[in-house]
């Protein structure tokens, strides 16, 4: 009995402080997470690619999600990078299609999965949930519309800056226990900020290089510590 209550915990776990779930009751929580299985999935594994296409929803619970298309001639397009507390996926009935892109986890990540039939069932029928839905897809379309034309106007430089911006988690630690712990980090190396920016990593090495002999940054393996996030906004132009 004990082992079937961790079950559910764990289940509705996934689920909790998702945005669009934020008001929901226990029962309708339950009912959810029950049609919900959880997943893992470790840093660099794909979620989502044009050769294995699923119609289902990813919800995101912990870690990021990098959406991107590949050109004919190899060049990745980073379309959408998605945080934990909100969904992403091939869902014809949500109006939302992920066409020939990928789904990359950038760290290691836990969703929850719904099938076509149960977000039929269980999201959209309910108003409040469906008109979350709505709002979180038109904030991507808008992101989308964004990140294309900074990849038509902006410099390197200054994409690789939005990137980190971008990345800089919304909570810095409440607590710091060492040195530079207080400062907002980015964890990813100088290969994956390129896929990110759309650049290669050389140059992107030689911008983060330039931004943390200005003061801006402190680099290590694998992590990038954002000193002066205001002054790095600048730079993002």
């Amino acid at each position: 009995m004990r082992e079937n209550h961790q079950e559910d915990a764990d289940r509705t776990w996934c689920l909790s402080e998702v945005d669009i779930f934020c008001d929901l009751s226990e029962p309708e929580m339950a009912a959810i997470a029950a049609a919900a299985p959880m997943k893992t999935y470790t840093a660099g594994e794909i979620l989502y690619s044009p050769p294995q296409p699923c119609e289902v929803l990813f919800i995101l619970k912990r870690g990021r999600i990098r959406v991107f298309r590949v050109s004919a001639e190899g060049r990745a397009l980073t379309t959408a990078i998605i945080n934990p507390g909100t969904i992403f996926g091939e869902m014809v009935l949500l109006g939302q299609r992920m066409y020939g892109n990928y789904a990359e986890a950038l760290d290691d990540v836990t969703v929850c999965v719904m099938s076509r039939d149960d977000v039929h069932r269980l999201l959209l029928s309910e108003p409040r949930i469906a008109a979350r839905i709505t709002a979180i897809l038109g904030r991507r379309l808008a992101d989308l519309e964004q990140r294309l034309s900074d990849t038509v106007f902006k410099s390197v430089a200054q994409r690789v800056a939005c990137t980190l911006i971008t990345l800089i988690p919304a909570k810095p630690p409440s607590r710091p226990l060492r040195p530079m712990a207080g400062h907002p980090q980015v964890t990813l190396t100088h290969e994956q900020v390129a896929a990110l920016a759309g650049t290669s990593r050389e140059t992107v090495t030689k911008v983060l290089r330039d931004l943390a002999d200005r003061g801006l940054l402190r680099l290590g393996r694998g992590r990038i510590t954002v000193l002066e996030p205001d002054r790095l906004r600048d730079e993002a132009g």
